[in-house]
Parts: structure tokens; sequence; C-alpha cells
């Protein structure tokens, strides 16, 4: 069109910007942008609406705003068009910063305005802060009575809260909806997935079924994701053959879960012939398959399947390196986790956090602090989990200290908050060495100043710092306070602890309490059992054994390896 002299128009223009945008191509972009300013499509809106959705569409934000700064009229759309953009990028402070000037200039913020926001909420940093601002925004949306009416508001909006967890606010939503699309499913049922509750997720796939709703590959995503979690392999198997009668079971995202599912049920060689039959393994595939052998106690198999890997096209990826040093860790060998390391440097992965972290990791487990410290001090942008790693390793090798102080250096000095995580390995530290009022001073302050709501890790920990130093009474309140639902849990560490230091009376007031739960672990009556042998109570111990063999409970046996030479 240009080489034969023709000027293109208010329509041309914006069918090849959209072109551009769609082929991610800056450069032909650019040239028309260069073509609209000779001919004068400044003041044109649709024209240079267009501009500013193809820049933001090539994620050129900084050009994108430029373009909408000098536009002399803006409408609705040029508004949503950058908010949208910014959205995309996660950057949620300048899109709410424009959200608010748009009302300033009297523009009222369409459906698609407020899609763009809840969506950018779903795949930001999960910031509380957000939330709150999220369900600001969704008042706003409610008294412009836009909710109800728009299908994709209502699944944006749903799927905000089923990211954050608030699964309560999610399903408010979903219930409230006239029409439900595949879509409005498949974020409930991946809000209740996130939450681990995952005999919801089966109920709302039931219903859907009754309803005659269409059920796609993400739905299976959710109910396979659910299966990972439970481990229960009857109701894996059920949704696999289910997946292969929907013709779903060729997707790759399935493919893969696929592994980690018979993987987390400790079906391997089933995990193994899925993984064997794809005829076209991306990287993901090969990553899953080393994370099941990995984490199910194969690290051999891991390791080698990893060799097998990088002999052919599928280039790893820092996940992937990330999942092999895992398994190094495990199996506790040294000169392979040095051999990683070299390729990690030899292949420009040395800058990965991801890897970072784990190198830390899998040096500390190896037995070998120092190197690990090493690397820690190495990495020049530390971020949470390269922090967490070595606060994790000094923990594990019984240097509590150590672990304090770098958690306060990284908290006070570097300004970076903690999560959950970080948290359980310094009530492990503080556990380990002792350091009872340390570790309950935490306890505390996980709450009280970052408001991180404990886990089981957390209570059993706590537990377990006070069994360790003979604090039995102190321990069993500490249970008696916690919620109901973790409390069955946290009496393992107790009972461990009665019997170390001999307090059959306090031991069989725990385990009255614990074997009076429908689930009678058996773990909880091995400990027990070896309380009463440990005072001499044979008759005792032996009915905790009648107890197990009557209730076919089966002890699961743990292992551990570190290679010693070689």
């Amino acid at each position: 069109m240009h080489h034969s002299c023709v000027n293109g128009n208010t329509f041309t223009y914006p069918l090849l910007l959209k072109s551009c945008a769609n082929l991610f191509s800056i450069p032909h972009g650019t040239m028309l942008h260069g073509h609209v300013f000779r001919l004068g499509f400044q003041s044109d809106t649709f024209v240079q609406t267009s501009l500013v959705d193809m820049y933001s569409k090539c994620s050129v934000i900084e050009s994108a705003r430029k373009v909408f700064d000098e536009m002399p009229q803006r409408s609705v759309v040029s508004w949503n068009t950058v908010i949208s953009a910014y959205c995309r990028e996660s950057l949620m402070d300048k899109a709410l910063n424009l959200l608010k000037e748009m009302l300033v200039f009297g523009f009222e913020p369409s459906s698609s305005t407020y899609v763009s926001i809840f969506s950018g909420f779903s795949s930001g940093m999960k910031s509380f802060e957000f939330l709150s601002q999220g369900m600001s925004i969704h008042c706003c949306v409610v008294k412009r009575g836009l909710l109800c009416f728009e299908v994709s508001l209502d699944n944006s909006l749903m799927g905000m809260y089923a990211q954050f967890g608030r699964t309560d606010e999610a399903r408010k939503v979903f219930d409230s909806m006239d029409e439900k699309t595949t879509v409005s499913w498949t974020t409930i049922m991946g809000g209740y997935v996130k939450v681990g509750d995952v005999a919801e997720v089966f109920k709302l796939f039931n219903q859907m079924r009754h309803q005659s709703i269409g059920i796609d590959f993400v739905v299976f995503l959710n109910l396979i994701s659910g299966c990972i979690q439970l481990g229960d392999f009857l109701l894996a198997s059920s949704v696999h053959t289910l997946a292969l009668k929907c013709g779903c079971d060729k997707e790759d995202s399935i493919e893969n879960l696929l592994i980690t599912m018979y993987a987390k049920c400790g079906k391997l060689t089933s995990a193994r012939m899925i993984f064997d039959a794809i005829i076209r393994k991306n990287v993901l595939s090969w990553t899953s398959m080393i994370a099941g052998y990995g984490h199910s106690g194969h690290p051999k198999e891991a390791l080698d399947l990893f060799r097998r890997m990088v002999r052919t096209e599928n280039r790893p990826n820092g996940a992937t390196l990330a999942t092999v040093l895992s398994a190094c860790a495990n199996f506790g060998s040294l000169n392979i986790g040095q051999e990683i390391e070299q390729y990690v440097f030899e292949n420009g992965f040395e800058l990965d956090q991801q890897v970072q972290a784990s190198l830390i990791h899998m040096y500390s487990k190896c037995g070998s602090i120092n190197k690990a410290r090493e690397v820690f001090e190495s990495v020049k942008n530390k971020d949470l989990t390269t922090w967490t790693s070595m606060i994790n390793s000094y923990a594990i090798h019984g240097m509590a200290n150590k672990a304090i102080n770098l958690f306060e250096k990284m908290t006070t000095l570097e300004g970076i908050k903690p999560d959950a995580i970080v948290y359980t390995s310094l009530l492990l530290g503080c556990s380990h060495c002792g350091l009872v009022e340390d570790g309950l001073k935490y306890f505390k302050s996980m709450q009280t100043d970052f408001g991180i709501t404990p886990t089981i890790e957390h209570y059993t920990c706590l537990v377990d710092l006070l069994g360790r130093v003979g604090q039995l009474d102190r321990a069993l309140d500490a249970v008696e306070a916690m919620p109901p639902e973790v409390q069955a849990q946290a009496l393992g560490p107790l009972l461990s602890a009665c019997r170390i230091h001999g307090n059959v009376e306090l031991g069989e007031l725990a385990a009255a309490k614990l074997l009076g739960d429908s689930s009678k672990s058996s773990a909880s009556c091995v400990l027990m059992a070896n309380l009463y042998n440990s005072v001499g109570k044979w008759k005792e111990a032996n009915s905790m054994r009648n107890l197990i063999d009557g209730n076919r409970m089966v002890k699961e046996c743990g292992r551990s390896q570190v290679q010693i030479s070689g």
C-alpha cells in the first residue's frame, strides 16, 4: 500500500496495527506509527487507541502510555486499553491510579474496565492490600448494577476471590449468577482446589454433569489437581478413565499432571507408562517424571532420567534443575550435586533464583553448610525463597542462632516480608536447639506482626519445641488451645516427647484424645506402644499393637540416604 502511494485511512490503520499486535511485530508497528504521525492522525481517537493497543500487546507499556497521554481526546476504550495493559503486566498500582484518573475526568468505567482490574488481581502478586482494594471495587460494581448481567465480569470477580483463597466470597458470586458458563464452573472449582477442599471440587463436578454443562480439559486439570492432593489411587484412576472417555487425556497439561498424580499416589509404574507413551515430550513432561521419582524416594531414577533428558532436544529449565537438585539432596550425593552445579554454570542458569535456592538446599542436605553459605552469599538479588533456603539450612544443621540472625537481617535490614514457610524453618531451628522463648516469640509474631495464620507444621513445631525440653503440661495446653481440626496431628509430637521423658500419665491423656478421633493414627499408636515399652508396661504396649493389627493400620517406613564416599 505504501509503495503504491496509497495512503491509509481511519479504518485501514487500526486493522494494520491490530495485525502487528497479533504478530508481536514492534518494527512494523513503529513504522505504521510514523505513517500515522506524518499523515496527521494524531487527533483521530480510533487510530490513536489502536496505537495504544498495539504497543501494550507488544509489552512496550511506556510507548503505549506516551501515546495515550498525548491524545487530545480519549474514549472509554482508550482508558480501558491502558488499564488492561497495566493489569496484564501485573502493574496493579498503576492500573488503579489510572482508574481513579478515569473517574476524575468524568468517564464511566465499563464492565470491560472491571474485568481487567479483577483479572489483574487474580494474576498479580497476592497482596492482601490488593484484596481489600478489590473488595472495594466489587462494591462499586454492585452499586452500578453491573453484576449478574455480564458473565465475564462475574467470572473475573470470582477468579479474584478464588486466587486469594476467599472461596466463601467466590461462592456467593457463583451462586448469584443467573447464567453460568464452563469457565464459571472451572473458576470456582479452581478456588476450592487452591484451599484444599477437594470434596467440594468433586461435588461441583457432579453438579456440572447433572446439569449437562460442557466439560473441557480445564475441568480435568482441577479434578486431577484434587487427586494429587488426596493421593487416592482409586479416585485418580476413575478421573483418568473419564478423561479418556471425554478425549481430554492427550492435552499436554493433562498428560503432565497425570504423571504427577500417579506418582503422588505411589504408582510410579503407571506414571512412567504415561510418560513413555507421550510421543512429543516437552520440558514439563520430563520435569514431571523426574519430580515424580524424586518426591517418591527414588532419587537415583530421577538423576538417571535427567541424564537421559539432556541427551534429547528438550533443554532443562530452572524448574527441572531445581527438581534434580532436590533429588540430589534426598540422595545425599555431594558429587552428583556438584555435577549438576557444573551443568548450571555451563548452561547459564547461575542467576536463576529458583536454581540458586535449590543449590543452597542441596549443599546443606549433603552436609556442606559452608558451601551452602557460599552459594547464598554469591546471590546478588536475594528473594524470599533464597533467604528461606539459607535459614532452613542453618535450622537443620542445629545453628538456630544463625538462622534467627539471618531472619532478622532479612526482615529488618532488607525489608523482605516473611511467609509461612520461613517461619516453619525458624521454629524448627528453635525446637532443635531448645530455644523455647525465642520459638514462642516467633510463633506469636508471625500472627501479630505479619498476619500469618499458623498451619499444622507450625503447631507441630510448637509442640515439639515445648516437648523436647520436658515442658509437657505446657505442650498439652498448647494442643488444647489449637483449632480442633489440627489437634490430632499435633498430639503426635507430644506422645513422642512423653516417651522420651517417661511421662506415661500425660501420654495416656494425649493418646485418649488422639485415639478417640476417627482417623486413629497408626503412627500415634506406635508411639504409645513405645511409651509403654519404655516403662515396662508390656500388657498395655501389646494392646496398642493389637489395635494397630485389628484396624489393619500400616506404619510407613522412613528412609534416609547419604553418600559416604565416591
